[in-house]
């Protein structure tokens, strides 16, 4: 824990949810932290610790409703008495001090949901589920008569959940489960060279116009785009070339630009984003590593700071959260980068990044260090500097909430 305790101010509390991973510690993590934060950045105090998600990778506030949502990002074969299986779960936020009340959860079939992203207005909720990289070798009589062995994976699935009018979770209105392969084996070393041998949905994200879903499915190559209603219908499909990847991807605030991370081609691209029919046009890609970097690296995150000048991405190899500058005609270059802790693989390594609201600091989520982060944003050079940081077993997700605490829960 660092720094003092924040009071009340003008504008709201700023607190920070951080969800932890807690399988990795043998339950000993997990969970999601909440922490009060400075307005400035430079004190982060943990005030409470909710325990009802042992895997929370992934967070999404909703201002409107003052709800938070987690992911429990599992893979069981959710029959019992082991562990539940995968859901997606809802919070009630106290406006005092942030502190979480479970209200309700939904199953989320499709192992590992691993994003979510609110149509806050319209009450609709949205998660991406990964699915496994293990097999079922499955015993089957080929069309000559001789056995042999096909090889079954996991489903990938994007979900749509409606949102009741009190904040809790709705039923599922509809879901997608994704089909096909990339390269297989592939040159990542994930799951022994066989990351692309079925889908694998990392992102599913309302771009700014709300009228679509954007899903980025590094098994496939493939970034689909969804028009966004009661359900989902596939509108726009951006086939990558082989082996890159597409993993986030994130918009500016006119939402006629985008950037995504190519987690196996070790870059970043941006992107013309037509919000009239979700069509997506490349602009560009760049190496997110400096050049002097040799070996593996997948980059995983990626957020543009507010004012729009600089992109942030985040490797897991060379270890470092990276920025980039961008012009006009989307070009992107590499700026700079800070360290960050040593990662273990590519899957236990730095996962997430946050920027503050306005856009002065940022949080980030340093697993292997077992640290929350603060970094001042210097909004002329997009350089990052060190303010303090505070202990989370297991850091994977931060989510930032500007509560009234005025207002009696």
């Amino acid at each position: 824990m660092s720094g003092a305790a924040n009071p009340g101010r003008a504008g709201g509390r700023l607190i920070a949810y951080v969800g932890a991973y807690g399988n990795t510690t043998r339950y000993e993590g997990g969970g999601i932290h909440v922490f009060d934060v400075a307005a400035d950045g430079t004190a982060l105090t943990e005030t409470s610790h909710a325990r009802e998600v042992l895997e929370a990778g992934y967070l999404a506030w909703s201002p409107r409703r003052a709800m938070l949502y987690a992911v429990d990002e599992r893979k069981t074969d959710g029959r019992g008495p082991v562990e539940p299986q995968a859901r997606v779960h809802a919070f009630a936020v106290d406006p005092r001090d942030g502190r979480l009340t479970w209200r309700n959860s939904r199953v989320a079939p499709g192992p590992r949901p691993t994003f979510l992203d609110l149509d806050d207005e319209a009450g609709r909720l949205v998660s991406a589920n990964h699915g496994d990289f293990q097999h079922v070798e499955r015993v089957v009589r080929g069309a000559d008569g001789e056995w042999t062995s096909e090889f079954v994976y996991d489903d990938s699935t994007v979900i749509l959940y409606g949102i009741e009018a009190d904040g809790a979770l709705g039923k599922i209105l509809d879901l997608k489960v994704l089909t096909g392969h990339g390269m297989d084996p592939n040159r990542s070393p994930q799951n022994g060279g066989h990351a692309q041998a079925s889908p694998h949905a990392h992102c599913a994200v309302i771009d700014p116009s709300r009228r679509y879903v954007i899903v980025c499915d590094k098994g496939t190559d493939t970034i689909l785009v969804y028009r966004l209603g009661d359900t989902l219908e596939l509108a726009q499909t951006f086939v990558m070339s082989p082996e890159t990847g597409p993993r986030h991807i994130a918009f500016d605030a006119s939402g006629a630009r985008a950037y995504v991370t190519l987690e196996f081609a070790s870059e970043l691209a941006s992107f013309d984003f037509d919000p009239q029919t979700g069509a997506l046009t490349l602009l560009d890609r760049c190496r997110t590593t400096a050049a002097t970097h040799a070996g593996l690296n997948e980059p995983a995150e990626v957020r543009v700071h507010p004012q729009g000048r600089f992109v942030y991405a985040n490797n897991r190899g060379e270890d470092s959260l990276a920025w980039f500058s961008v012009d006009a005609a989307g070009r992107l270059t590499r700026e700079g980068s800070v360290p960050l802790a040593k990662s273990i693989h590519p899957g236990l390594a730095a996962r997430n990044f946050t920027f503050a609201p306005g856009g002065a600091f940022l949080l980030l989520a340093d697993r292997p260090a077992n640290v929350v982060r603060a970094y001042a944003v210097d909004a002329d050079n997009g350089s990052l500097r060190v303010l303090t940081e505070a202990s989370v077993r297991d850091p994977a997700f931060v989510a930032f909430a500007t509560l009234d605490d005025t207002i009696e829960p």
